[in-house]
């Protein structure tokens, strides 16, 4: 029996129809009534599920790979975070990809481009640097670095520096399945530096401000550096104004600094602040989510399931699952990182956003 729901489809087997499925399948094609109900849900059925992954079980996981393989070898030494729903095409949730790099003092990942579009959250280590067409930028412990799509953009370390290891983040899965991907080598597998150091936050980095007679006019930020210090200044200087977001605390989204927009044509970031004892009230919306602990400990309930984070950890919302957070201290603020799929969402018209019931919080299910 077809499932049986009212204004969709409700067919009862025969051996008739299934003779009749057996030819239609000689021809490549099928009856719609048989999928209707799979693949015109009444809401959204994510397959991912939520995940935490802990820093503290993954990071000597992560630094044994550079006993294990050279960057020369490996391309990128990346540990991947893999959602069990999402196996078949390496997400981390929904269609966003996600990874533990690590490099050593000394070392430098040749130099290419792709079409997926690229972002780094650096987590621990100094000296770590980032070209990308030509602009070189330091890095440090919290910094937000883009790599956007077509961009020719290699790391390193310095030989004075200290093991490095961030978070990357990508749109591959996406991507893929939009069957539009490119990679390419850079043909001198390295780059010039064709501006001064960390050029991009001097020029663009002064919020209120943009330099007149620009010409940039590409879909994604000019500014490909933002830095630390100032964005926990800001959201401290935010949260002394405003109440904030029921839902999410004190949170400021990452902008490209000439459109106001998101800062990449396919993905969006934020960071959000939820103030000593804060919890926020659960809703649902359309749109995968991957955070990344920048500052203190707290909890999540996701889809009805707790999770206990602290710094560093790692962890995803599905699109359209309940979520809430709290922070976990009475005297110490928490920031949480995220990136999203928003600016694919809200560009082809489907972002949906609801509370949730009374908003009493959820009932946290049995494991």
């Amino acid at each position: 029996m077809r499932e049986n729901i009212i204004g969709r489809a409700n067919v009862e087997d025969t051996p008739e129809l299934e003779a009749y499925y057996r030819e239609l399948e000689q021809y490549e094609t099928g009856a719609l009534w048989t999928v209707a109900n799979t693949i015109e849900p009444w809401a959204p059925q994510s397959s991912s599920v939520p995940v935490l992954w802990r820093y503290a079980d993954l990071r000597d996981h992560v630094l044994r790979s550079v006993q294990l393989v050279t960057p020369e070898k490996a391309g990128r030494r990346v540990v991947y975070l893999n959602n069990p729903g999402r196996r078949d095409v390496s997400a981390a949730v929904g269609w966003l990809y996600s990874g533990l790099q690590v490099m050593n003092p000394g070392e430098v990942a040749s130099a290419h481009a792709h079409s997926a579009s690229a972002l780094r959250f650096i987590m621990e280590g100094s000296g770590a640097y980032t070209i990308v067409d030509g602009h070189k930028m330091t890095l440090g412990a919290n910094d937000f670095v883009l790599t956007p799509n077509g961009t020719w953009h290699e790391h390193g370390v310095e030989p004075d520096g200290t093991p490095c290891i961030w978070q990357d983040g990508l749109d591959i899965p996406l991507v893929n399945a939009l069957e539009a991907n490119f990679y390419a080598v850079h043909p001198n597998l390295q780059q010039e530096v064709t501006y001064p150091v960390n050029d991009t936050s001097k020029t663009w980095g002064h919020p209120g401000l943009t330099p007149v007679n620009t010409t940039w006019s590409k879909g994604y930020s000019p500014l490909f550096k933002y830095e630390w210090a100032p964005t926990y200044e800001a959201l401290q200087d935010y949260g002394k104004a405003t109440d904030g977001s029921p839902f999410d605390g004190v949170m400021m989204k990452y902008v490209n600094p000439i459109t106001g927009g998101h800062v990449m044509q396919t993905i969006g970031a934020s960071m959000q602040m939820l103030r000593p004892g804060e919890k926020t009230r659960a809703h649902r919306h359309t749109g995968s989510f991957i955070y990344q602990v920048a500052k203190g400990r707290g909890y999540s309930i996701i889809g009805g399931k707790r999770f206990d984070w602290r710094e560093r950890d790692i962890f995803c919302v599905p699109s359209w699952m309940w979520h809430e957070h709290a922070n976990a201290s009475e005297s110490e603020d928490a920031c949480l990182f995220s990136f999203n799929d928003l600016p694919v969402m809200e560009a082809l018209g489907l972002y949906r956003e609801e509370a949730y019931g009374d908003n009493s919080g959820q009932q946290i299910l049995a494991n």
